[in-house]
């Protein structure tokens, strides 16, 4: 199989450069840029197996089908830039015989918090791997996933998911993303949402189911200060979706009440 890796990229320098030590037998890695100003060009500049577009984001779907277009292969490894493979990912990827048919494989991954890896995550698994030509992204609240026209499997081996940017960029992510995730869930009918969605738009119960399913269930206490902080962190998160969904409710109605 000859493969494209795809990433974007926007004030990286924290993680891009242990992504690409993973990634010296790509031939092609086309990175697209939304104006990075924190070294993330000059690392990528440090790695001649790497093609840079520059383009000013609007959506990530976007974003996305826009280095779709400059790929060059018949298949696709589209990664964020706080994905780091491991050797057995690699060789998993190199022995891959396609059927007829396939349009990709989707695969699972491993939570890390600053490098600690983590025994259970809420992060689900991702559409990775595709043939380009079957592959079309579309935006899905504050993120974005891959349609394929044909069959998916999963694969064996799991991603490292290790974002190690400052916590405060983590915090104006989130308020964007609520933002997206409120108005997607607002429009939505019961019908269009899964479980965890119609929880959410309960308001109430997210942040605090989320809290004890992650540390208890997810039996995330059992990895110490990383596995508190994780669960936190979803936390936060939810509780965040709940505030602007409550302001939402309350601007929509007429007399300024809920």
């Amino acid at each position: 199989m000859d493969i494209t890796v795809m990433i974007l990229t926007f004030n990286e320098a924290p993680n891009i450069r242990r992504t690409l030590e993973k990634l010296t037998w790509a031939g092609d890695i086309v990175v697209i840029d939304s104006g990075s100003t924190d070294g993330t060009l000059d690392i990528l500049r440090e790695h001649a197996n790497v093609r840079v577009l520059t383009r000013v984001f609007d959506t990530f779907a976007n974003q996305c089908n826009y280095g779709l277009e400059h790929v060059r292969t018949e298949w696709v490894l589209s990664l964020d830039a706080d994905y780091v493979l491991t050797p057995a990912f690699v060789d998993e990827l190199h022995n891959l015989e396609p059927r007829e048919g396939q349009a990709g494989w989707k695969a699972q991954f491993i939570y890390c918090v600053h490098g600690r890896r983590l025994r259970s995550s809420l992060y689900p698994p991702r559409s990775v791997l595709y043939r380009r030509k079957l592959a079309c992204y579309e935006d899905d609240g504050h993120g974005h996933r891959v349609n394929l026209k044909g069959s998916v499997q999963m694969l064996k081996s799991s991603i490292l998911h290790d974002d190690r940017k400052p916590l405060s960029r983590w915090f104006a992510a989130q308020i964007t993303y609520a933002n997206h995730e409120a108005l997607k869930l607002g429009v939505a009918s019961p019908q269009e949402l899964n479980r965890a969605d119609r929880i959410r738009r309960m308001i109430w119960c997210a942040p605090l189911l989320v809290l004890v399913y992650t540390l208890f269930l997810k039996r995330l206490i059992l990895d110490g200060w990383p596995g508190w902080f994780y669960a936190f962190q979803r936390m936060l998160a939810e509780t965040l979706l709940s505030l602007r969904l409550l302001e939402q409710k309350w601007m929509s109605s007429k007399d300024g009440s809920i």
